[in-house]
């Protein structure tokens, strides 16, 4: 959309004037080599979850991480809709609207709240797991942050995710004590050539293992 466009443009010209010596990454800026050069990276997506901005859903962020060597040191997560800022830093803990947070302690699949793409939740391996809540979240950022502060205890993402979608919230996470991973486990590794990634898994780490071995059944 257009403001998609416009948070981009506002954000580059703000962020890059600090930080001129940063590589940038963004959904809606034109990708090019440069970036590999960059011992720091933002990676940003101007607006995730554009069809629930445009649908007037208040589910969608601003995203921005900084990367360096391959992973995220700082994150800042919006909701302007709500007011709702989750923010990070490598060993620093996470934070929204600055209250510290953590993940639960959960640790059995059943009764557990889980958020996937439509698809993922009409599968019967996920409908028979016996989760208590079953829902989508359109912002996948936001669906992983919500690990992070409590509201859910499991999150999947379907395969082609790109840095900006999950830069951000990796953070969040895992600061709070949880773990986001692909399904061999590995964490996600940013700033490569093609920032494009398989399905992945956020959980809390009593149902890290669970969470993964379903997805596995899932895809």
């Amino acid at each position: 959309s257009e403001a998609d466009l416009a948070v981009d443009r506002h954000l580059k010209t703000r962020l890059l004037a600090a930080r001129p010596d940063y590589g940038w990454l963004s959904e809606e800026t034109a990708d090019g080599p440069e970036r590999l050069e960059r011992a720091r990276v933002f990676v940003v997506d101007p607006i995730d979850g554009t069809r629930a901005f445009v649908a007037g859903d208040d589910q969608w962020t601003v995203s921005l991480a900084v990367v360096e060597a391959g992973r995220p040191i700082a994150a800042a997560l919006a909701r302007p809709a709500t007011g709702a800022l989750w923010l990070a830093a490598s060993g620093g803990g996470a934070r929204r609207n600055g209250e510290r947070l953590g993940v639960t302690d959960r640790a059995d699949l059943a009764g557990a709240r889980v958020s996937a793409p439509n698809r993922y939740l009409e599968r019967s391996a996920l409908r028979d797991a016996g989760f208590g809540s079953r829902r989508f979240v359109p912002s996948l950022a936001l669906r992983i942050a919500q690990v992070a502060d409590g509201g859910l205890d499991v999150a999947y993402g379907s395969g082609n995710a790109h840095d900006w979608d999950l830069a951000a919230a990796d953070l969040l996470v895992q600061e709070a004590g949880g773990r986001l991973a692909v399904p061999s486990g590995e964490p996600v590794v940013y700033n490569r050539a093609v920032p494009r990634h398989p399905p992945l898994v956020a959980a809390v780490p009593g149902l890290f293992d669970a969470a993964r071995e379903l997805l596995a059944r899932i895809v």
